[in-house]
């Protein structure tokens, strides 16, 4: 049930979310200077390459999305099991920490790195002219990227986002519960099925903390997947510690959190948008399942 709320809480925030995703992808792969900010950015790709340009790898974005919220939520339950009390059935926040660093691992690893390895090859490309882009769509861009790089180039980055999603889940799922808890006084698996306003609230200040923690994780992992051996080119990153420590020598420290406003913009938002449903559906099962359990 928590692997279904999540995949539907995932579509809800692709859909609304998209535009900021690209604007991020685009400001992390600006090494010119060509985009003053998000505004900017965002009114740059509108003008010069349409307004659709904004919803660029929506359908990647929105699968991985799914499949990553399905895997997060349900792992993460799994793995919550295996810590729990066997007298009291609570989970200590050392497991809970823990357990979300595991769902994080395996998103990333599953999931996360070869969807957004073909969500930023398309988002980078310019223009809407099919006849004048490399990749036609997210299978075209599958397909090529295995026959030009091999198969292991889908999970190009692969480092930085298991590094960037086992933090932040890890976060955020022990700031959930402990916002659910001191703001509403709700303890998981009570019952209780908290208004929608309150988990987007729960959601979005558990949201916030990640973006800022993994800045640099994040930066890392779009240029690494976004570089290609096309043409039998050198690759200018070699790996993670490699790409910081270029970004660093060569575009100074602040650059390895370039793109964290649209982070900030989307993530805690989005945190906002997947719990306010899945809160909904997984309470709405726990009440049910609890009562038909006393009867």
């Amino acid at each position: 049930m928590k692997a279904i709320s999540g995949s539907l809480g995932g579509i809800m925030e692709a859909s609304c979310l998209q535009p900021i995703d690209v604007i991020k992808t685009r400001l992390q792969l600006d090494r010119s200077g060509n985009y003053k900010g998000i505004l900017h950015c965002g009114a740059t790709i509108s003008r010069t390459e349409g307004v659709r340009a904004l919803w660029k790898g929506l359908t990647p974005f929105a699968t991985h999305l799914t499949l990553k919220y399905s895997l997060r939520m349900g792992s993460n339950a799994v793995l919550q099991s295996a810590f729990k009390d066997p007298e009291t059935g609570k989970v200590s926040g050392h497991g809970r920490f823990l357990s979300g660093f595991g769902a994080g691992v395996l998103e990333a690893v599953i999931i996360v790195t070869p969807f957004e390895v073909v969500k930023i090859r398309l988002q980078q490309q310019r223009g809407l002219s099919p006849e004048l882009l490399k990749y036609k769509g997210p299978v075209n861009c599958a397909r090529m990227i295995i026959r030009e790089e091999g198969f292991c180039g889908l999970w190009a980055g692969v480092a930085p986002t298991v590094m960037r999603n086992g933090t932040n889940q890890s976060a955020m799922f022990t700031a959930k519960n402990a916002f659910d808890v001191l703001l509403w006084k709700k303890d998981e698996g009570d019952g209780r099925v908290l208004q929608p306003w309150q988990s987007m609230i729960s959601g979005f200040l558990a949201g916030t903390a990640g973006p800022i923690c993994t800045g640099p994780f994040d930066v890392v992992k779009t240029r690494l997947m976004a570089q290609s051996r096309e043409g039998g080119g050198v690759l200018k990153y070699k790996g993670m510690i490699h790409a910081i420590r270029t970004i660093y020598a060569e575009e100074g420290l602040l650059a390895l959190w370039k793109g964290l406003l649209p982070r900030l913009m989307r993530i805690p938002p989005g945190q906002a948008i997947m719990w306010g449903v899945a809160d909904q559906i997984i309470g709405l099962y726990e009440r049910r399942y609890l009562q038909l359990s006393t009867l």
